[in-house]
């Protein structure tokens, strides 16, 4: 048998993952109620590997497929949403700032297990000087800040001798200020706060045109040769995405059959919910929206994970699908939460009681701008039927 310690990283951060979930689940509450991940489930997830997951290997990094990425987000919602959620953030920004120059890269992945979050939102103005670009700005909805050494940001860049364009630039988080006014109803945990910059100067080498890193291919000539590096940026951030919202549809359905022993239908001949026919049909259904949630989500990382290994031109109709593929999860997990969420009984309003908590990260995730699953529907929808995409987030 081959020793733990030789495993692939795959399976030896899943492993981790899966000792470290009790550890999880029991800041759950304590992150819900402070809005914001526990400093002991950071540290838990930092021994496990997590934050290892998309820096390259020249860094002491694991490049894991984004298979990958969906297996060990999942296993964390578990325990707990808001920190399966932050997980599959950092990993966006991990990889977009793999796209950067050796210089900036170098930087950046001095910190070991570094964590980066950002946004795809562009929320600041930039302007050209000497050596960079000076930057403006606030952004929103800035997931796992808290814990954060940089974050990732989009600004547009405003010259006097070219059009407006889109730049993407990697902050340190000692440069912007952050703006404690993530209160919400779901995903509380996730510290999704906004942060602000003031004349704040970027070196160029910290600086992409955002289409560059949109588009793909690699923009980094030293992880050019990486397939999962060679993609565009929206098909990995949908794949990056879903392991989390999958996870959350399996907690409901373990966490609702998990009371189901001790419940009752209250006002009814039933002492057990296990014995009601109805109880039946909605567990059915959820486990097999559960299920259908999973085939699309391995769905889209095999697409993007063999698309970028094969070399084959991203096609429009391939980038599209990925974000409808992510829809699809999204659709599915609320119908779980939905369904189970409302078979759950007077008594899963307390806030002690998970499915609760697990109801509210789902709705959450399905009001996101990219993962909604009629905008997605729509997206690939258009495609279809010949028109082009009405957004550059493809």
């Amino acid at each position: 048998m081959v020793p733990s310690t030789e495993k692939p990283a795959r399976e030896l951060v899943i492993d981790r993952v899966r000792d470290i979930l009790p550890a999880l689940a029991k800041n759950a509450e304590w992150a819900d109620e402070n809005r914001r991940v526990h400093d002991e489930s950071i540290e838990a997830l930092t021994d496990a590997g997590v934050f290892k997951l998309r820096i390259p290997k020249r860094y002491g990094g694991y490049e894991a497929s984004t298979r990958t990425l969906v297996d060990v987000a999942a296993e964390i919602a578990t325990a707990d949403g808001s920190t399966a959620w932050i997980s599959s953030v950092y990993t966006i920004p991990t990889w977009m700032a793999a796209q950067f120059p050796e210089a900036a890269q170098d930087e950046i992945f001095s910190t070991p297990n570094v964590r980066i979050c950002g946004t795809l939102s562009p929320g600041g103005m930039a302007a050209p000087v000497d050596g960079g670009i000076v930057v403006n700005g606030k952004w929103s909805f800035i997931s796992g800040a808290h814990h954060a050494h940089w974050q990732e940001i989009i600004a547009i860049l405003v010259s006097p001798d070219a059009p407006p364009m889109p730049v993407i630039a990697m902050v340190p988080m000692t440069q912007l200020k952050i703006v404690d006014d993530w209160h919400t109803a779901g995903l509380r945990g996730s510290g999704s706060v906004t942060t602000v910059a003031q004349d704040l100067f970027i070196p160029a080498e910290r600086v992409l045109p955002l289409p560059a890193v949109l588009e793909g291919p690699c923009s980094s000539q030293v992880n050019a040769a990486s397939a999962i590096y060679n993609a565009p940026l929206l098909p990995v951030a949908s794949a990056s995405s879903v392991g989390a919202t999958l996870g959350l549809a399996r907690a409901a359905l373990s966490t609702f059959l998990s009371r189901l022993g001790g419940r009752k239908i209250t006002y009814t001949g039933y002492e057990s919910q296990a014995d009601a026919p109805l109880t039946h049909l909605q567990v059915a259904d959820a486990a097999m929206f559960v299920e259908e949630a999973e085939f699309h989500a391995c769905t889209l990382a095999e697409l993007v994970d063999t698309t970028a290994a094969s070399g084959e031109e991203w096609k429009m109709e391939t980038r599209v699908r990925a974000r409808a593929e992510m829809g699809a999860v999204v659709r599915l997990a609320k119908q779980v939460g939905d369904l189970l969420g409302n078979a759950s009984g007077g008594s899963s309003i307390y806030t002690h009681v998970p499915i609760g908590r697990i109801t509210r990260d789902i709705s959450a995730i399905n009001q996101h701008a990219l993962m909604h699953p009629d905008t997605n529907a729509e997206l690939y929808g258009r495609v279809l039927c010949g028109l082009h995409p009405n957004t550059m987030y493809f």
